[in-house]
C-alpha cells in the first residue's frame, strides 16, 4: 500500500474492529481516530458537554490529517466526513465505505454512550440518512457489512483494495 487505507460509515458499524483486522493483513498499524482524540484530550461526551461539537471537530480534523499521513489503516469516527478539511485529505488515501442495512444497529447500540444519539436509534437512522449521500460520495470502495462475518467484510475489502489498484 502507498497510501492510508481510511474507513468511513455511519457510527457502530464496526470501523475500528474492521480497521484492526484489516491493519494486520496490509501489515500496516492502525489508528483510530477517535481513540487519538481521548488520548489526548479525554472523554468526547465530555468535550462535546463542554466545548461543543466544534470545537471536537476541530480536534476531528486535526486526528484524520495526522492519522492519513501516517501510512495506515485509520477508522474515523462517523461524522468526520462533514469536515471540508477532512473531505480533501481523503483524496490522499484509499477510502472505504462501510455501509449496512442498519438491521443490527439498534443492538450495537443498546450501550449508547454517543453524544449525538439521545434518542438512540431513532437518532442514528437519522444521522445516517444525512450522511449516507457524503459516504458514498466520498469512497473508493463501498462494503456493505450486513450479515456478514468479520472475515467476509475484511476478504471483501481486500479484494477490493487490489482490484482498484
Amino acid at each position: 500500500m502507498k497510501r492510508s487505507v481510511v474507513l468511513i460509515g455511519p457510527m457502530g458499524v464496526g470501523k475500528t474492529t474492521i480497521g484492526k483486522k484489516l491493519s494486520k493483513k496490509l501489515d500496516l498499524p492502525f489508528i483510530d481516530t477517535d481513540q487519538v482524540i481521548v488520548k489526548e484530550h479525554g472523554a468526547i461526551t465530555e468535550i462535546f458537554a463542554k466545548r461543543g461539537e466544534s470545537y471536537f471537530r476541530a480536534l476531528e480534523d486535526k486526528a484524520v490529517s495526522e492519522a492519513i499521513d501516517s501510512l495506515a489503516v485509520v477508522a474515523t469516527g462517523g461524522g468526520s466526513v462533514l469536515s471540508f478539511e477532512n473531505q480533501k485529505k481523503f483524496k490522499e488515501a484509499r477510502v472505504v465505505y462501510l455501509a449496512t442495512d442498519g438491521r443490527h444497529m439498534r443492538s450495537r447500540l443498546s450501550k449508547n454512550t454517543r453524544p449525538l444519539l439521545k434518542n438512540g436509534f431513532e437518532d442514528w437512522l437519522r444521522i445516517y440518512a444525512e450522511r449516507k449521500p457524503l459516504y458514498e460520495a466520498l469512497s473508493d470502495i463501498e462494503v456493505d457489512t450486513s450479515g456478514k462475518s468479520l472475515s467476509v467484510v475484511v476478504t471483501e475489502i481486500m479484494e477490493k483494495l487490489i482490484s482498484h489498484d
